[in-house]
């Protein structure tokens, strides 16, 4: 078989300036890297690590008491709910009252989106309770750790690894989590107490201890839960002030919490109680102090790296957790307006970093009070100082108040916010629109409730990356004979971008599409493919060495120039398989004058 003779008549022929090939555009450095730190350091670049600096000087009066009203509103949910999730953690419940103050004032400085409110949450609870029981100093370390990686990761702009979490990933998680700490709160419903956070233990448990059951717990806990229903409705009532009704069904946890109490103070005789009871709160705000270092444990000195292997994964899962919760919340509610996950990020990272230093655990953006924050009508962040004005002055004043809030209360409270996050209406539609998304939510909601949260996540997580593998790894391809100026023309049509994971797939893929129909010519069309990288050029290469075997040739048609000029810098002589013709009649046409006439059937690669 006769080929061309010289690299400059394929040149000619083509209209192709060879410079372009064999001379690698390299960025402008020293430019890239100047504009890098201008951008990263100019004032206007500070500023937006600021956001209060852009609505603060637009405030109006007129809203000051939409975010006072919002303010309390959300201070009157945060409150129940922060206790309850204390308890949750395995802490002393003022632990959670600790977490719900210092985030909102953060994150009036920090934060990009009006409506968000940070606090811990039941799912950060559950994360923290397997080493929080051991010390409350666990908690708050890690609280500062984690708000550490974050508030990092948000300075290296690194909010896109959050697109590599899908969101049948993030919905297997949600529900495998609401279900733990839902199961988690049905012994305390029913006035038992609970010896585990985990799902199957805590229905075993629950199961095999009937006849303990506590009837006046068991009856609160279960009217409680039932009133939170109907009070969740009362917003759609039409009749009267709708406003008013509105507002009635945001006040519903803190409406239970006072009944609930009412009820515990008004039937205790002589010191005995009715119904299980929080019991005792420590009075009084939290010391301002740095996160401890080390800790005692029984009267054992754990130093800090001990604790560190104690948190052992969680370092990582707690703030992967947290970011994700708080760039959801902050996309459900972004009104149209775009999400910067870097700067969500930073606030984060501030809220965590500065909650340490008054006992806080971690916390990120809680979707229940976020959504009543919403519904409040909220215009700027400031509603966030209402907020933790609040839960101050209850951890100052009210801590008396509290020792009398029934358990079974507080569980009925958890229960039903469990509830709101099961959100099977996803699972549905991933089954409606494509059934196989469904593999990356079994991947992760199966070993989140049988497992444990952290690991759950990660085979989320990699159950995702291989879908993306796999997909860069077989990229689609289509293989056809089609007869083009009477002769036979295999046509292989790449659809995707090639790189090194997909290279032996498309060498394997050529060479047996050859050995099946004995063709003499493969041409690849480069028109789709952008970008290839050095272990794809080289297979390029082999493939033109290993059709030279089975007495076939290789021609590349129509290739992106900088996709090209990959292969030729790694080798000149390939330069002469690169055609630019505008059709693929020329290039069959061109091929039949520089060859023999003997060939007879011709395979393209397009």
């Amino acid at each position: 078989m006769q080929r061309n003779t010289t690299t400059r008549e394929n040149s000619a022929a083509s209209d192709i300036d060879d410079s372009l090939l064999f001379k690698e555009k390299l960025p402008n450095i020293p430019s890239k890297l100047k504009n890098g730190i201008y951008n990263s350091c100019s004032f206007r670049a500070i500023a937006r690590k600021f956001p209060i600096l852009g609505w603060l000087p637009k405030y109006e009066a007129s809203f000051l008491l939409q975010d006072f009203i919002a303010g309390f509103t959300v201070g009157l949910t945060t409150i129940p709910q922060a206790i309850a999730y204390g308890v949750v953690a395995g802490l002393e419940p003022q632990y959670g009252l600790y977490s719900a103050f210092m985030g909102c004032f953060a994150y009036i400085i920090f934060g990009s989106c009006k409506d968000v409110t940070i606090a811990t949450t039941a799912i950060m609870a559950l994360m923290v309770h397997q080493y929080a029981i051991l010390s409350p100093d666990y908690a708050v370390l890690v609280c500062f750790l984690a708000g550490c990686l974050i508030l990092l990761m948000g300075l290296l702009n690194l909010g896109v690894l959050v697109r590599f979490i899908s969101i049948p990933v993030i919905t297997g998680f949600t529900i495998a989590a609401a279900t733990t700490i839902g199961s988690a709160q049905i012994n305390n419903l029913f006035g038992m107490a609970s010896p585990s956070n985990d799902l199957i233990p805590a229905w075993k448990h629950f199961f095999t201890h009937l006849n303990k059951i506590g009837w006046n717990d068991a009856a609160l806990g279960v009217l409680s839960l039932i009133f939170l229903f109907l009070m969740k409705k009362t917003k759609d009532i039409p009749y009267g002030n709708r406003t008013f009704w509105k507002y009635v069904s945001l006040s519903r946890n803190a409406l239970t919490v006072i009944i609930g109490t009412s009820l515990a103070y008004g039937l205790s005789r002589g010191g005995t109680q009715p119904f299980r009871v929080t019991g005792n709160i420590t009075a009084g705000l939290p010391p301002f102090r740095p996160p401890p270092f080390h800790t005692t444990v029984n009267g054992t000195d754990v130093s800090f790296g001990e604790m560190l292997n104690n948190i052992g994964a969680s370092l990582a899962s707690i703030p992967l957790v947290a970011i994700l919760e708080i760039v959801a919340i902050s996309k459900a509610f972004s009104k149209g307006k775009i999400v910067n996950a870097s700067q969500e990020m930073i606030a984060l990272g501030m809220c965590n970093i500065m909650g340490s230093f008054v006992s806080s655990m971690p916390v990120t953006g809680s979707f229940t009070r976020t959504a009543v924050n919403n519904a409040s009508g909220v215009k700027t962040p400031l509603g966030g100082a209402v907020t933790g004005a609040l839960v101050l002055m209850a951890l100052a004043f009210l801590t008396k108040t509290f020792y009398y809030i029934p358990k079974s209360t507080l569980a009925s409270i958890i229960i039903a916010a469990m509830i709101s996050l099961m959100e099977f209406e996803k699972v549905r539609d991933t089954w409606r629109s494509k059934k196989k998304d469904l593999f990356p939510f079994v991947a992760t909601l199966v070993p989140c409730m049988f497992w444990s949260l952290e690991y759950g996540i990660l085979c989320g997580i990699v159950a995702n990356i291989s879908y993306i593998l796999y997909s860069s790894a077989k990229p689609q391809m289509r293989l056809d004979i089609e007869k083009v100026l009477d002769w036979e023309v295999g046509v292989v049509d790449v659809k995707q971008k090639l790189d090194f994971a997909s290279a032996e797939y498309l060498k394997e893929k050529v060479v047996k599409f050859v050995n099946l129909n004995t063709v003499k010519l493969i041409v690849i069309r480069g028109q789709e493919i952008n970008s290839i990288d050095y272990t794809v050029a080289m297979n390029i290469i082999t493939l033109r060495e290993d059709l030279k075997i089975l007495n076939c040739d290789l021609i590349c048609w129509n290739w992106n120039i900088s996709s090209a000029g990959v292969v030729c810098r790694l080798k000149s002589e390939m330069r002469e398989i690169f055609c630019f013709e505008k059709t693929l009649e020329e290039v069959v046409s061109k091929y039949q004058l520089s060859h023999s006439n003997d060939v007879s059937e011709i395979v393209y690669i397009l």
